[in-house]
């Protein structure tokens, strides 16, 4: 997968002062401030470089206030990272393409994969099926 990179001007040209901070800084948007994407089917995209990362199929209600998936739509088109801020550790989430933060991993997810991927909803826009 080729990388998509640009400079730090670019991505804060391109994205609101939010997605900026969040895809591009690591930040996360409060809870409960982003879950309202549409129930029909569809793609959840990066909000940075519109790469497919998620699909509505595997999309489920966590009640962490953040969207939440079981699996991503392909597993080469997600990348992790171990985090160690806020005195945790935990597993980073991000787009394999740009880079884009996205969210955590955490293995308390429903069946089949067991993972709940916990993404921050400004990081991704989500495409109706036709």
């Amino acid at each position: 997968m080729d990388k998509i990179t640009k400079t730090d001007e670019q991505w804060r040209a391109q994205l609101s002062e939010l997605a900026y901070k969040v895809t591009r800084k690591h930040g996360t948007e409060r809870a409960f401030s982003h879950d309202n994407f549409p129930k029909e089917p569809g793609t959840y995209r990066c909000i940075c470089c519109d790469a497919p990362l998620f699909d509505q199929a595997q999309k489920f209600d966590s009640g962490t206030g953040w969207p939440s998936f079981w699996a991503p739509l392909e597993p080469e088109r997600i990348e992790t990272s171990e985090d160690r801020s806020w005195f945790m550790r935990r597993t980073e989430v991000h787009c394999a393409a740009c880079e884009a933060h996205l969210g955590h991993v955490f293995p308390d997810g429903p069946a089949p994969t067991g993972l709940r991927y916990c993404l921050n909803g400004v990081a991704l826009t989500f495409e109706p099926e036709d």
